[in-house]
């Protein structure tokens, strides 16, 4: 059996990255990747705060999350953009639909990175790395926007050889490299280390990732319960999960986005998955089926993971009724912490709407997913989001 070759796509400084591009497009100009500039949220509605800076803002101090005022006290000559995540999800779509070229096999993670399970294409790519390098370069060419791309032997190592050096940059790490590039690197750097556990490790005396793949498993349990096992498997480079592609039918269709910055704001994580029954609801009606059951999954700031869900009297493939469930979820589920990544994951599909009502509800009208459906012409035909629900427009 051939060893997996994974790639991990990743876009550098994502959301202001896709802004310059608009940018110039429509004739901006300067590139404000090349000046001191950030994606900033909005201070009137006290969300003033950097989401995304540029290489030249980084250079003179400025950091993601903290207020446009204190940005603008380390860069006088700060440019503030808004954010669009309608466009983003746009751009993000070009990326994805752009590397099924290469393979069937991409599995889209967030809204700005995807992995490529490239194993059954090595008789079409002789040389992997070359193939990486071309998927970089085609990238720039065709979209003005740079990539990372890692290369493993599974997600976990292409995912950690992505973020080796940035930006613009192809890397390795193959099983046989993990020792040599990959346990030298502060534990910090594991992916699933967030700041609570890399406290716990450096009072441990873990400074390193090498050092915690070569610490007694039965320790850590003392310290981090069932998971020592997750991290120490990460040290060790060990990660059998596969790629997981959007398939022609799938059983089951979700969109889950990291955050620019974590957030315990409820009115930005409900945009969010408004923005999420949109695209989940779209793919449903696409496989001419209907969904019974509705997810919400969070992962917090520490990295820690969970997910509720509900099963719905009546099947729908309505994007605002996905989000009226999605909604209710939401404010039962969530624990009020700082979200880091929120997501929908809809299943339970049936190719029939039974309703099952009372006296004294409405059914649904057919009429309603006529309308959907006209909506999703129209935004496939002009190839964006044309229609959108109107609580996503900014006021």
């Amino acid at each position: 059996m051939n060893k997996r070759i994974i790639f991990h796509v990743d876009v550098n400084n994502a959301f202001l990255s896709w802004t310059a591009v608009e940018l110039l497009k429509s004739g901006y100009g300067v590139d404000i990747r090349t000046i001191s500039s950030v994606i900033g949220g909005d201070e009137e509605s006290r969300h003033g705060i950097v989401l995304a800076k540029s290489p030249v803002a980084k250079k003179k101090g400025v950091v993601t999350a903290e207020t446009l005022y204190m940005a603008r006290k380390k860069c006088p000559d700060l440019k503030v953009f808004p954010g669009n995540m309608k466009m983003y999800k746009e751009m993000s779509d070009k990326l994805y639909n752009y590397l099924l070229e290469y393979t069937p096999d991409v599995e889209r993670a967030s809204i700005d990175e995807c992995y490529m399970d490239m194993t059954n294409t090595t008789f079409l790519y002789k040389n992997v790395i070359d193939c990486a390098y071309k998927i970089n370069k085609e990238v720039k060419e065709k979209y003005g926007f740079t990539v990372n791309v890692g290369i493993a032997n599974n997600k976990l190592c292409a995912k950690m050889a992505s973020d080796f050096e940035k930006p613009d940059k192809v890397h390795t790490l193959f099983k046989e490299e993990i020792e040599t590039k990959l346990w030298i690197l502060p534990v910090t750097e594991l992916f699933m280390v967030g700041r609570k556990t890399a406290i716990k490790l450096k009072e441990l005396k873990i400074n390193t990732i090498g050092e915690l793949a070569n610490t007694n498993i039965d320790f850590l349990k003392k310290h981090f319960k069932s998971f020592a096992n997750v991290i120490w498997e990460f040290a060790n480079g060990i990660d059998e999960s596969n790629v997981e592609p959007e398939s022609a039918k799938s059983k089951s269709i979700s969109a889950s986005w990291t955050l620019p910055k974590d957030t315990d704001d409820i009115n930005e994580l409900k945009k969010i998955i408004r923005a999420q029954a949109d695209e989940v609801g779209r793919n449903l009606r696409k496989q001419n089926e209907y969904a019974t059951v509705i997810a919400v999954t969070f992962k917090d700031s520490n990295f820690a993971s969970y997910s509720k869900q509900m099963k719905i009297q009546n099947a729908t493939s309505l994007s605002e009724e996905i989000y009226k469930h999605a909604e209710e979820i939401l404010i039962k589920a969530w624990n009020n912490e700082q979200i880091r990544n929120i997501g929908i994951r809809i299943s339970g599909f049936t190719n029939k709407r039974e309703e099952q009502i009372s006296i004294f509800d409405k059914p649904s009208s057919n009429n309603d997913d006529k309308i959907q459906h006209t909506i999703d012409k129209i935004n496939d035909k002009y190839k964006k989001s044309t229609i959108i629900a109107a609580s996503l427009l900014k006021k």
